[in-house]
């Protein structure tokens, strides 16, 4: 199957009608009850990650029909719907409110994310910030780009740099020890290494030049499958920790990105202490 531009365009604009009717009428004004937790007081559900995902699951069940759709909400619910992903000939990862530990504690740094994927493959991707509302998009081979009221600027990675200049930003809570415990101590390598809290925001970051590098240890793949695709076709290096390709329908841990096969060596060489 081929995702046409316009069709592109279409995802782009359910969440972007998701992000105006669902996330931010909510964004402040979440009442009691309407914030619980899943598995612990850092991963949290809100009202309004349940409401958005209703309306982009039903805005693009009508716009792709037949198409395989995996939501955050709705994959923690019945995990065994990723297993769907590998072989769908059409099928959405989406991430209703990707950071949404911020988005609860009041914090605009947030994002609405999908991906389209075929056979398992990432085709498209869209990143939406509903709070200045632009989005991060990329199409698999033709470029990544940020859009926003009118206007559209390409996207592209950092230069390369040593080591000590460069920043990145990562999670390392969801590694295995004893890895989990020596990657913080590893960071005063580079000039400075931070947390979002928020995938979605830190690959816009990275696809734009503003840091050199990523890394994630747990890999849900509406986290991941948008992001991956925009920082590849920003120009980076994209691999899991092993060096294989990414690809959302393969669960596995740990995924550096960087502007370069040569950066990826040096910072994968630093934190993790061995070759690949």
């Amino acid at each position: 199957m081929i995702f046409t531009r316009q069709d592109h365009q279409r995802l782009a604009g359910i969440l972007a009608e998701a992000g105006r009717r669902e996330v931010m009428p909510r964004f402040r004004n979440l009442g009691e009850g309407e914030i619980r937790e899943k598995r612990s007081a850092t991963d949290l559900v809100t009202e309004a990650d349940e409401a958005a995902e209703r309306f982009i699951s039903a805005e693009l069940a009508r716009a792709f029909p037949g198409a395989v759709l995996i939501g955050e909400e709705a994959a923690a619910a019945d995990p065994m719907l990723i297993e769907k992903l590998g072989d769908a000939e059409l099928a959405f990862v989406i991430d209703p409110i990707d950071g949404t530990l911020n988005y609860a504690s009041d914090l605009p740094l947030f994002a609405v994310m999908a991906a389209a994927v075929v056979k398992g493959e990432v085709v498209a991707a869209v990143i939406h910030d509903p709070v200045v509302a632009d989005s991060a998009m990329a199409l698999r081979g033709e470029g990544a780009w940020l859009a926003g009221d009118g206007t559209s600027r390409d996207l592209r990675v950092a230069q390369a740099a040593a080591p000590r200049e460069m920043t990145g930003m990562m999670s390392w809570q969801y590694f295995p020890e004893p890895l989990r415990s020596t990657l913080p101590g590893r960071t005063p390598a580079f000039a400075n290494v931070c947390s979002l809290r928020c995938c979605g925001h830190e690959y816009r970051l990275a696809a734009a030049g503003n840091g050199h590098f990523l890394l994630y240890g747990r890999l849900n793949p509406w986290d991941h499958a948008p992001g991956s695709l925009i920082h590849t076709e920003a120009g980076g290096h994209v691999r899991m920790l092993d060096g294989q390709p990414y690809r959302p329908a393969q669960p596995t841990l740990g995924l550096l990105c960087a502007p370069d096969a040569q950066s990826w060596q040096e910072i994968r060489g630093i934190l993790v202490g061995e070759p690949a």
